[in-house]
């Protein structure tokens, strides 16, 4: 586990044995290591061994530093799995939650450990030799990215928990004044892109597209993969999920989709993979979207820019977070140069979209 995110084993024995008892009886060996990728919420995974054989499952807390918000609102998240998991959305099935900070620093919850392969940066060391194969895998692996956001997006959401998850009237204004207003408070340098893209989008935004669930993270990092790559076990990473403009979504996702010519910054982001041969151009991924859920992407340049947008202030938070000394994670202290370059790639597609 980093420095300063350590979970106490002692007191999770305690208050699992109590809250669990089925599966994690008093007296079980327990052990607790921390998934190293990842840049907001922490993660871990929770080893139990005793008579009954060896498992585990993944334990979601807030990091140090934050103090409300949705994106940390670990009742918020385990709710929307709770919700989700009935309807056969692949999500982990959650366990159990635990309001009371006391118990480990901070509020938590429990869910099932869904086992697979993530793709970040490169393929899979066996994929990845077969350089004939590779790009027909990674055009493979794009079809089922896009057809697993566009299946997401016909979740019904008209009633029952998820009806009450967000406010869809007004939904694209709030996300710019929202997302400017965090730029403002977590912004360390100046970065005139991201001040000139913040008036364009304020100025240009659409109407609203459609209502759906957004799962508002779709990247290809947060997919639990079967080991060949062409099925979803899980969509990882709810905290940001609302109801809302799919195509707010879809915007999200292009802004993670790094191309062959973007920055090579870009990469740190350990999604360098779709720039690969064979991989969905973000062209690709906007045409496919397009067939596949049958709506109107004309004004998808405001989309793609807003993603941009809001992935350059995410960065921020965490960077703000690591200058502030809130977080040991030697990933972040590049991200000040990542933010600037997200800012310039809004920037363009906006200045290219007019």
């Amino acid at each position: 586990m980093r420095t300063g995110e350590e979970v106490p084993v002692d007191a999770l024995r305690a208050w699992m044995s109590q809250a669990l008892p089925a599966l994690v009886p008093a007296g079980s060996a327990l052990g607790v290591a921390q998934f190293p990728a990842g840049f907001s919420n922490l993660t871990y995974q929770v080893s139990v061994d005793d008579e009954h054989g060896a498992r585990s499952y993944v334990l979601r807390r807030p990091p140090r530093g934050v103090t409300g918000g949705v994106a940390h609102d670990m009742a918020r998240e385990y709710g929307i799995l709770a919700a989700l998991h009935p309807l056969g959305v692949p999500v982990p099935r959650p366990l159990v939650r635990c309001d009371d900070a006391a118990v480990i620093g901070a509020p938590f919850y429990l869910m099932e450990h869904v086992r697979g392969t993530i793709v970040r940066g490169a393929l899979p060391d066996a994929m990845h030799a077969d350089r004939e194969a590779s790009p027909a895998r990674l055009r493979a692996l794009s079809e089922t990215v896009v057809n697993t956001m566009v299946q997401l997006h016909r979740v019904p959401v008209a009633d029952g928990p998820l009806a009450a998850l967000g406010r869809p009237e007004g939904y694209v204004r709030r996300q710019v004044e929202g997302w400017t207003k965090r730029w403002h408070a977590a912004r360390t340098n100046d970065v005139p892109s991201l001040d000139r893209l913040a008036a364009w989008l304020d100025a240009n935004q659409p109407p609203t597209s459609d209502v759906c669930l957004v799962h508002n993270d779709f990247k290809l990092d947060n997919l639990v993969l079967s080991p060949e790559l062409s099925l979803v076990r899980a969509i990882l990473d709810w905290e940001m999920a609302t109801i809302g403009d799919p195509l707010m979504d879809l915007g999200t996702t292009l802004a993670y989709w790094v191309g062959p010519h973007d920055n090579p910054i870009f990469r740190s982001l350990g999604l360098g993979v779709t720039a690969m041969a064979g991989a969905f151009s973000r062209d690709d991924v906007v045409q496919a979207y397009a067939v596949a859920s049958k709506r109107d992407v004309r004004r998808v340049d405001f989309y793609m820019a807003f993603g941009f947008f809001k992935v350059a202030i995410i960065a921020q938070q965490i960077y703000a977070r690591y200058q502030q000394g809130l977080t040991a994670d030697a990933r972040f202290a590049s991200l000040g140069a990542v933010v600037e370059a997200l800012g310039e790639q809004g920037a363009r597609v906006a200045a290219e979209r007019r």
